[in-house]
């Protein structure tokens, strides 16, 4: 019986060096305490009447000492939930994946078709395929796969796709267009011109004879833009189109358009006129802001910072009265949710996008090295483990599907060349989000503006 008794005290002992250690480690300590001492003391109190009863009745003793390690049980539970909500409450809204673009009207009947070039990419064309066919089970849409028939039948078998595949094809959910090999990663993007089968190519025909509403690529994005153009077209009035990156920021329901990202590397103040006027469109269509504010990325906010670029662009856009424009955006306001759209030329842009895409291993490396070690440090990373993985992944923008071509005749949406599956899903629904917002109608009335005709 004593020993039984011990075991039954060295509970909340354990639970004594679990709220020492959250003590030291959250920001959280007063209600902590409250919840940790309840435990404590509901444990000492229902051992104390166990002992005392056990002195006079052996049998009574047991079931109060059972009902005491319900007690403990009960407390220690309730600490664990009045804790656990609470040191994750500053992260909670990093762990929701409802972010705007996750709402799409899937009530919708009718379904777009969505030409992918399955070849493009790192990895194609397997998680490619993988991707379309849990998007098409996910959202109101059907999918134009471009790519050499036996090579993706093959890599289906190799994956377990191929019943799947052969079923949405009978459902005609899916279809197979075949094409030659794809523009390499390393190939020059006018091979686009020489190599007319290319997957890309024949993927892009398809939205240019109305086959298709939106165009996917995960593969060479110079080919791909490169490819708009030749194919599709510029839209009027737009001299360059730009590549245009969601950027997460303090709100994630709001992020920020962040355009060019690299498809022009030299900019003229015009350029980035028209990237403000494309980023406004999509911003205000697909982001749904209603007065989007726009920032020019620059060293400083006053208007006189900057190089010659910069002080040109400055000049156009506080003239232009078609949008809000705010001022310089810093570096250090991208993320801050201040703007909804900031306009930069694309080397400065992909430098910016290359970083981002840094951050979230670099910060998840850190807040594993500061955490205690030993049994402390393992409770700790059991507890924190999966949100820490969520903001890594927030912060990456390989996670985040694509991005899209703002500024040719269609909607192109570029992925990142290690796409998977999972990213592969979130580009096409970013292309639907895009279709399903009437994003070209706008865009095609630029040409009014008299600015693009002067």
């Amino acid at each position: 019986m004593g020993k039984e008794t011990a075991q039954k005290i060295n509970k909340p002992r354990a639970i004594r060096r679990l709220v020492i250690w959250y003590k030291r480690n959250s920001a959280v300590t007063s209600i902590v305490d409250t919840a940790a001492s309840s435990a404590v003391t509901a444990s000492n109190v229902a051992s104390n009447v166990a002992g005392n009863v056990a002195g006079n009745v052996v049998s009574s003793a047991e079931s109060v000492v059972n009902t005491a390690s319900s007690v403990v049980l009960n407390a220690s539970s309730l600490a664990k939930n009045t804790l656990q909500p609470l040191v994750f409450d500053p992260l909670k809204r990093l762990q929701n994946n409802d972010n705007i673009l996750d709402r799409v009207e899937e009530s919708q009947s009718k379904r777009i078709w969505i030409a992918v070039d399955g070849m493009g990419g790192d990895y194609a064309p397997g998680p490619i395929l993988e991707g379309c066919l849990e998007a098409i089970s996910r959202f109101p849409i059907n999918i134009k796969f471009v790519g050499k028939i036996e090579k993706v039948k093959d890599a289906a078998k190799k994956t377990g796709l191929l019943e799947l595949l052969e079923n949405e094809i009978d459902n005609n959910r899916l279809e197979l267009i075949d094409s030659g090999e794809p523009i390499g990663m390393n190939e020059e993007a006018t091979a686009v011109r020489k190599r007319k089968n290319a997957s890309i190519n024949v993927a892009m025909d398809l939205v240019r004879n109305n086959k298709a509403e939106a165009v996917y690529s995960a593969g060479n994005s110079g080919a791909m833009m490169a490819s708009a153009i030749f194919r599709i077209g510029r839209l009027k009035g737009i001299d360059r189109p730009a590549i245009g990156a969601l950027f997460p920021t303090r709100d994630q329901t709001r992020p920020v358009l962040v355009l060019d990202v690299g498809a022009n590397t030299d900019c003229k103040p015009s350029y980035l006129h028209q990237f403000a006027l494309l980023g406004n469109i999509y911003a205000k269509d697909v982001l749904q802001v209603k007065k989007p504010r726009i920032g020019l990325l620059n060293i400083g906010e006053e208007e006189c910072k900057g190089n010659d670029l910069s002080l040109k662009t400055f000049e156009l856009l506080s003239s232009e009265k078609s949008f809000d424009f705010g001022g310089n955006c810093e570096g250090r306001d991208v993320l801050s949710g201040s703007f909804d759209v900031v306009v930069c030329d694309g080397f400065t842009g992909n430098i910016l996008l290359k970083f981002l895409e840094s951050v979230g291993g670099v910060l998840l490396d850190i807040l594993r090295s500061e955490l205690p070690r030993g049994r402390r440090g393992k409770v700790g990373s059991a507890f924190l483990k999966s949100n820490l993985l969520r903001i890594k992944k927030r912060l990456d923008h390989a996670e985040h599907g694509g991005a899209l071509l703002l500024g040719v005749n269609g909607i192109c949406v570029i992925g990142h060349g290690s796409s998977k599956s999972l990213s592969v899903v979130s580009a096409l629904r970013l292309a639907h989000s895009a279709v399903n917002h009437g994003v070209m109608d706008n865009l095609n009335q630029l040409q009014k503006l008299q600015v693009l005709n002067s």
